[in-house]
């Protein structure tokens, strides 16, 4: 008989018993192997007193469904109209398998970025399919697997044209039919580049005068013109053409390609994912063959396995920025995979008839709206057109403007006297009747049957012709598609993923459900202000929020990825330099540094000087401030990452911020490592200047497999004047959306209010007791590279497998052999070459970190019995890991068994993962560099 027995057990605590992994009396058990007498100790022991906050963070935790009930409330406030801006960003039509089995589905939204290539082949074959479509449709034959939105991907194009281009020019034409937020962003970068831009019309770019020109087709206001004689004109000229386009009208329109484009760029968003007030969105970008060394971003590759089978990998410049540093290509370190993966599925989804069905149709309808505003005696500018055309209305623009708007139509203000309109896959009869009544026409319009494109802009070509394109797209056989890309995948629906740096934590269910509710996901980002009043709410509390943790006084939640916030930040301190009248171009960074810091400070045009590192891991003092003194009045800033990139806190940080005030500079705290401050210590108030925060990273938002990102800045109130701008106001912007990619800024903010201050200070001090339990339990067995002073690390630990390499064992070897175990690999080799630092996160339970344990331990184990001579290590499980299915029912010669191959200790057995493919042969791939989806028959000639 059970006896009444009151409990103090709230099964609705998200923050301790949702979001944070270990039970209290699990966290008893780790201190006991830690060596601390309490988590109060352990941090005493790891955060150095001298910059701990004075104050707690007290704003109380919401339960779920409290949550829940105000994202509702938030979520009512907005109001949904049909939005036919156009701008780049249109209605679409996501099908419901694609949203529930991809975009709602955590194997694919909590997968990280294909670094380890066995354990991705689902997203690698996905982000592959997306760049045969893109190159199919721009008629170029090589594509990434995507940028961060349209206008930086235009800006990233400006930057490859330069370094490629033979003509000497500094200045570059961009177009004035280009959408106005690509203009700003464009100008943005140029600027501390030393590029100059000329604007005008496409007909009045002179070649000589420029190495590179950007043009839109069809234009910002609808116009679609053959583009072939000014490509050809810039190829004479030895400068480079630039081709802003649109994927759905190029179902119909002659490729860019075929017009002599050098390269393409341009949004997928209209290919079914939601515009979410501005983002996240798959931009993409296409070029010539001799040019796909130069192209910024992720290319997926096809190369082979250790059997010869055919298996996909991230080619070429794969970790560039931390190779490279400030001479890569760009401090792109984010694509916007999960975005890419559902506009290639969307391909997939509706194959080429349907494509071309879907753009006939939305053409067809922007025709019989044109058509119909004509005949009523309505000036409309443009003739040649696909979804898009402006009407000249005089002084009557802003009654229409209002009467559009009263009929739940939102058009685009053109000018004075113009009004723009961009028809989508979501227009229909009743939305063109309402247009039309705007207008005073209350006759039905007649279905338009010819097009408005001329004869020699009609597509030709075939496209999307590889067999994926053409299957079968029954729902069954497209649902069983998606699960089988998803399971060749390990994403944290499977296992810990235990990486350093890139704190993959949980993206809780309740944090993500409201992204797909239309009230969110249907906001136009130029829609009047007024609409989107919810989203303005969230916007504001999460900025005050996050400037309570931070110690900052303003936030931009314009970045739309970490690296883009490093830049944002870098911008902002050269700004106001700027405003003083003072010339500061020198930028201080540590050798430990996160690879996209200098990328981003060159970027900025500034001049990286390499800072030294001390052997314990810390910022060599002395040499910091020998070369802040060199520097003097030319001292712009100092890149730091804190607790460092090496995993400790550095009791010297106060000291490296007041040698940068003392010469003039300010501190920019990359805010990478956040995970371990929160409620703890403030960046602003340590003497941080600026830092970017990955809401990807320390506030949930999940990495999409490579993307999705945010990376806000918050600054102090000295640089609050010279944050990013509104892209609708000229030059300033750093990314397309005014509030970057705000549909995800919802799952931070919900993470927040979930967790409550209280919550979240215990989730840094979790994630800090889970790092140590690591580093204590694995330290007889592997080095421990770097401790603090006090013999703690913060909340991720290196591990250092250098010392194996004279028995040929590899820090290769032990990350392939632990997808034997289950587990992703730790970032290897960064930031030290050879070694692996793992970071377990709050999120992580006792059960799966000894599991991790359980793995390390075994193979430290297959380790001692290379070193001891037992077995060489080319014959060991480490050099034949990952273990397939296929080599479990082959012939068996291994000096080893079965059982110790497959089934190493740590490894489910019923729920085993099993890899698809071997140990992926990189250097092959680079030799023979395949970036579109292979023939079927490559598939069955590896298979024999």
């Amino acid at each position: 008989m059970t006896r009444w027995n009151p409990t103090s057990y709230n099964p609705d605590d998200f923050g301790n018993r949702r979001h944070i992994g270990p039970s209290p009396s699990e966290m008893e058990e780790m201190l006991k192997v830690v060596g601390a007498g309490s988590l109060d100790q352990l941090i005493e022991q790891t955060v150095p007193g001298s910059i701990r906050q004075d104050t707690s963070l007290d704003w109380p935790a919401l339960s779920e469904r409290e949550m829940l009930s105000l994202m509702r409330e938030v979520a009512g406030e907005n109001r949904v109209m049909t939005s036919l801006i156009g701008q780049g960003y249109y209605g679409t039509v996501t099908p419901p398998a694609i949203q529930r089995n991809i975009f709602e589905n955590p194997a694919w939204y909590t997968a990280y970025t294909p670094y380890q290539p066995e354990i991705a082949q689902g997203r690698l074959e996905a982000l592959l399919n997306y760049q045969t479509m893109v190159a199919d449709l721009t008629g170029l034959p090589v594509a990434n697997a995507s940028l961060l939105d349209e206008a930086t991907a235009a800006a990233e194009a400006m930057a490859m044209a330069q370094r490629v281009a033979k003509s000497k020019a500094r200045a570059f034409f961009v177009s004035d039919n280009l959408h106005p937020q690509t203009i700003s962003v464009i100008e943005t970068r140029a600027e501390p580049l030393g590029i100059e831009i000329i604007r005008g019309r496409p007909e009045d770019c002179d070649p000589a005068q420029v190495f590179g020109a950007i043009f839109q087709y069809p234009g910002t206001f609808g116009h679609i013109r053959d583009l072939t004689a000014d490509c050809e004109a810039l190829r004479k000229a030895g400068a480079v053409a630039i081709v802003a386009t649109d994927l759905l009208a190029l179902c119909l329109l002659k490729e860019p390609g075929a017009m002599g484009a050098d390269i393409c760029v341009g949004s997928a968003q209209r290919f079914g994912v939601p515009i979410g007030y501005g983002g996240p969105h798959a931009a993409f970008m296409s070029c010539r063959d001799e040019m796909k060394r130069a192209m910024p971003g992720r290319i997926v590759g096809v190369s082979i396995d250790a059997a010869g089978r055919p298996a996909y990998r991230l080619a070429l410049q794969t970790r560039e920025q931390h190779i490279r540093r400030e001479k890569a290509t760009s401090n792109v370190c984010t694509a916007q995979a999960l975005l890419a993966v559902m506009a290639s599925f969307y391909a997939v989804f509706h194959g080429p008839v349907g494509l071309r069905a879907i753009a006939q149709r939305v053409h067809l309808n922007a025709v019989t709206l044109a058509n119909a505003l004509r005949a009523a005696g309505a000036e409309v500018e443009t003739d040649a057109l696909f979804d898009t055309f402006t009407v000249r209305v005089g002084v009557g623009q802003a009654g229409i403007l209002a009467a559009a708007e009263q009929r739940g139509i939102n058009l685009r203000k053109v000018g004075r006297d113009r009004v723009g309109i961009s028809v989508d896959e979501t227009t229909d009869e009743g939305v063109i009747a309402r247009v039309l009544d705007a207008f005073g026409i209350t006759d039905p319009a007649e279905p338009a049957t010819e097009p408005a494109i001329p004869e020699q802009l009609l597509r030709e070509s075939d496209y999307l012709t590889h067999p994926v394109f053409h299957m079968n797209r029954a729902e069954s056989e497209m649902m069983r598609y998606m699960r089988r890309l998803s399971d060749r995948d390990l994403a944290l629906d499977r296992a810990m993923i235990p990486l350093g740096s890139c704190t993959m934590k949980l993206n809780a269910a309740a944090e993500m459900m409201p992204l797909t509710w239309p009230e969110f996901a249907m906001l136009h980002p130029f829609a009047p202000q007024a609409q989107a009043a919810g989203y303005h709410r969230v916007f504001k509390d999460l900025s005050d929020k996050l400037c309570t943790i931070t110690g900052y006084d303003a936030f931009s939640l314009q970045p739309n990825s970490g690296a883009q916030g490093e830049y944002a930040g870098l911008l902002t301190i050269a700004a106001y330099h700027k405003a003083r009248g003072e010339d500061r171009d020198i930028c201080l960074i540590p050798t430990s540094a996160h690879g996209t810091n200098p990328a981003s400070a060159q970027m900025c045009g500034m001049k990286v000087v390499v800072v030294k590192s001390a052997p314990n891991g810390d910022i060599d003092l002395e040499d910091f401030a020998d070369k802040a003194a060199k520097a003097g009045d030319k001292l712009a800033a100092v890149m730091i990452t804190y607790p460092s990139t090496h995993g400790v806190f550095e009791d010297t940080v106060r000291e490296v911020c007041r040698i940068t005030h003392d010469h003039g500079g300010q501190v920019y705290i990359d805010g990478a490592n956040m995970n371990a401050l929160v409620g703890l210590v403030k960046p602003g108030e340590i003497g941080g200047d600026v830092s970017h925060l990955n809401l990807h990273k320390t506030f949930a938002i999940p990495h999409g497999g490579g993307g999705p990102g945010m990376g806000p800045i918050g600054v102090k109130a000295h640089l609050a004047p010279y944050l990013p701008a509104d892209p609708r106001e000229g030059a300033g912007a750093v990314s397309a959306a005014p509030w970057g990619s705000a549909s995800i800024l919802l799952i931070s903010w919900a993470y927040i209010r979930m967790m409550g201050g209280e919550g979240l200070t215990q989730a840094t001090r979790v994630a800090i007791l889970n790092a140590n339990y690591i580093a204590s339990r694995l330290a007889g067995a592997y080095p421990i590279l770097f401790m603090g002073n006090r013999g703690r690390v913060a909340h991720e630990c290196i591990i250092d497998t250098r010392v194996f390499a004279e028995h040929g064992v590899t820090v290769d070897d032990i990350a392939k052999r632990l997808i034997d175990n289950g587990f992703h690999a730790p970032t290897m080799s960064w930031p030290v070459a050879g070694t692996l630092m793992v970071e377990p996160t709050e999120s992580e339970t006792k059960a799966e970190i000894d599991r991790f344990v359980t793995a390390m331990l075994a193979i430290r184990d297959e380790i001692t019995e290379v070193a001891e001579g037992r077995i060489s290590a080319e014959a060991s499980p480490l050099r034949h890991a990952p273990h397939t299915v296929e080599d479990l029912v082959a012939e068996w010669d291994r000096p080893y068994s079965r059982e110790q191959g497959c089934f190493p200790p740590g490894a489910f057995r019923v729920d085993k993962y099993w890899p698809p493919v071997g140990r992926v042969d990189n250097a092959y791939g680079d030799r023979n560099l395949i970036c579109t989806c292979p023939p079927l028959e490559a598939y069955a000639e590896a298979a024999e």
